[in-house]
C-alpha cells in the first residue's frame, strides 16, 4: 500500500470501529453479551499482534548484528549507546516531571466522585519483580532461543551485540558470507513486514470496535476530564520533544514528523508501540538514518525511552491521589518521580507496563491500590496516546543520535544545517536517502 492510501484506510477503519462498536454495545442485551461479542472482534486483533510479534525478534536480531558487524568498531558502538542512553534518561526525566506539573495544574481528580469499578475487574498485575536485582539479571539471556520466543528485546540485544562483535572480529570469507546472509535476512523480514502491514486496517477496526462494544461511548464522557487533561499533557510533551529534536535536527525535524505520521497513527489505533516498530524503522531509513544507528538505538528505545508511558505514570498516580483527597507534599512528589524513574526501566515487555509500575508505587505513598481500578476502564483509550508518543520519542532519539554521530545521509545532513532552504526538505522525501544509500 502507498503511504497516503494506507493512512487513509487506517482512519476509515478507526471511524468504522467506533460506529460498529457503538451499535453492538447498544444492541447487546447484557454486559456479559457485550464482552462475548467483543471477544470475536478481538480474534482479529490478536492475530495481527501475533504476526507483529512474529516479526520483531528476527528483525531486531538481524538489524543489530548487521549494524555492528558493519561497524567493526567497539568504541563506535559504545559511543552510540552512551549518547542514546543520555537522551533516553533526559527524556524520561522531563516526561515524568511534566506529568507531575500538569497533574497539579489541571487537577483532573479534584471533586471527581467516581464509583469504583466492580471488584471482579481485578488486574492481576504482578509487581513483586520490580526491583533492581531482578531487572539487571533479566537483561542477560539464559537461552537465545528462549529470548527469541518471548520477544525479550533487551536479551536479544545483548546476544546480538556479542554475535555482531564476533563476526566483526573474525574478518574472513566465512564471516563475510554470514554478514551477507544477515543483510539478506533483514531485507526478507522487511518484505514480510510489508505483507503483515496490509492486514493492519482490519486489526484496527476490530480493536476499536471491541473496546467500544464493552465500554460504550459513555465511558469517554464519564472520564472526559481525566482523558482530556492527559491528552493535553501529551501535547505539551510532544512540543517539548519536538523542540529538543529541533535543536539538533533543525528544519528537517518537520520532515521527520511527516514521515513518522503513519507509524504514529498505527500505534495510536492499535494501542501498541510494537505494532509500529517495523514501519518506524522503514521511515527512519527514508529520513536518512543509517541502518547501523537505527538497528542499535531503536531497540534500546523500546526498553528505556517510553516517553508516553513515563508521563502517564506520574499523571495517573496524582489523579488517584486527588480522587481520594490524599495530599502529597512537594518532597513526596519528587521522591515519587525518582522512584518511577528507576522502577520503570526494562519492563517494556510487560502487558500494561505503566499500570504495573503505578500499582507498585501507590502503597509507598498511602494511596489505595483499588484506585488503579478507577483508570482501568479507560486505559485502552489512554494507551493509544501513550503508544503514539512512544513512537515519536524513539524516532526523534534515533535521528538525533544519528545526527550527533554524523550517520545521516548527505541530504539529511544538509537539511539540518542552519542555513538550509525552507523548501529543501519538501520534494520527494524518499529519493535522496535511497540514492545516497545506493551510492554508498
Amino acid at each position: 500500500m502507498k503511504r497516503i492510501k494506507f493512512t487513509t484506510w487506517i482512519l476509515i477503519a478507526m471511524v468504522l470501529g467506533v460506529l460498529v462498536g457503538y451499535l453492538c454495545h447498544a444492541q447487546a442485551p447484557s454486559p456479559e453479551a457485550a464482552k462475548e461479542i467483543a471477544g470475536y472482534f478481538s480474534i482479529v486483533t490478536d492475530i495481527f499482534l501475533r504476526l507483529i510479534k512474529m516479526i520483531i525478534a528476527p528483525l531486531v536480531f538481524a538489524t543489530i548484528v548487521g549494524g555492528i558487524a558493519g561497524m567493526g568498531n567497539a568504541k563506535e558502538v559504545g559511543r552510540i549507546g552512551l549518547k542514546a542512553l543520555a537522551w533516553f534518561l533526559s527524556a524520561s526525566f522531563v516526561s515524568l516531571l511534566l506529568g507531575l506539573i500538569l497533574a497539579d495544574l489541571f487537577q483532573p481528580g479534584v471533586g471527581l466522585n467516581l464509583p469504583l469499578p466492580d471488584a471482579g475487574a481485578a488486574t492481576h498485575l504482578k509487581t513483586g519483580a520490580l526491583n533492581l536485582k531482578d531487572f539487571v539479571a533479566q537483561i542477560f539471556p539464559k537461552s537465545f532461543f528462549e529470548a527469541m520466543a518471548q520477544n525479550a528485546i533487551l536479551q536479544i540485544l545483548v546476544f546480538a551485540i556479542f554475535f555482531g562483535f564476533a563476526l566483526a572480529s573474525i574478518r574472513d570469507e566465512t564471516a563475510n558470507t554470514m554478514v551477507r546472509m544477515i543483510d539478506d535476512l533483514t531485507k526478507a523480514m522487511l518484505r514480510v513486514t510489508d505483507y503483515v502491514m496490509r492486514f493492519a486496517p482490519f486489526a484496527i477496526f476490530a480493536a476499536i470496535a471491541a473496546a467500544i462494544t464493552v465500554q460504550g461511548l459513555g465511558v469517554l464522557v464519564t472520564y472526559g476530564r481525566f482523558m482530556g487533561s492527559f491528552y493535553a499533557a501529551l501535547l505539551v510533551l510532544w512540543g517539548v520533544l519536538i523542540l529538543g529534536g529541533f535543536l539538533f535536527l533543525g528544519k528537517s525535524t518537520f520532515r521527520l514528523l511527516r514521515l513518522i505520521r503513519e507509524p504514529m497513527v498505527l500505534a495510536f489505533s492499535t494501542a501498541s508501540s510494537e505494532s509500529a516498530y517495523p514501519r518506524t524503522m522503514a521511515q527512519l531509513e527514508k529520513f536518512g538514518v543509517r541502518d547501523k544507528v537505527t538497528g542499535l538505538v531503536l531497540p534500546l528505545g523500546y526498553s528505556f525511552n517510553l516517553d508516553g508511558s513515563m508521563i502517564y505514570m506520574t499523571f495517573a498516580a496524582l489523579f488517584i491521589a486527588q480522587v481520594y483527597g490524599v495530599e502529597l507534599s512537594l518532597s513526596q512528589q519528587i521522591t515519587m518521580l525518582l522512584v518511577l524513574m528507576v522502577s520503570s526501566k526494562g519492563i517494556a515487555g510487560v502487558p500494561r507496563a505503566s499500570l504495573v509500575v503505578i500499582a507498585a508505587v501507590l502503597p509507598m505513598y498511602g494511596l489505595p491500590e483499588a484506585g488503579l481500578l478507577l483508570i482501568m476502564g479507560v486505559d485502552h483509550f489512554l494507551d493509544m496516546g501513550r503508544s503514539a508518543t512512544n513512537v515519536l520519542g524513539n524516532s526523534l532519539a534515533t535521528a538525533v543520535v544519528a545526527r550527533l554521530e554524523g550517520e545521516l545521509t548527505p541530504q539529511a545532513e544538509e537539511d539540518t544545517a542552519p542555513d538550509a532552504a525552507a523548501d529543501s526538505a519538501l520534494p520527494d522525501l524518499a529519493a535522496p536517502a535511497l540514492a545516497a544509500k545506493q551510492a554508498a
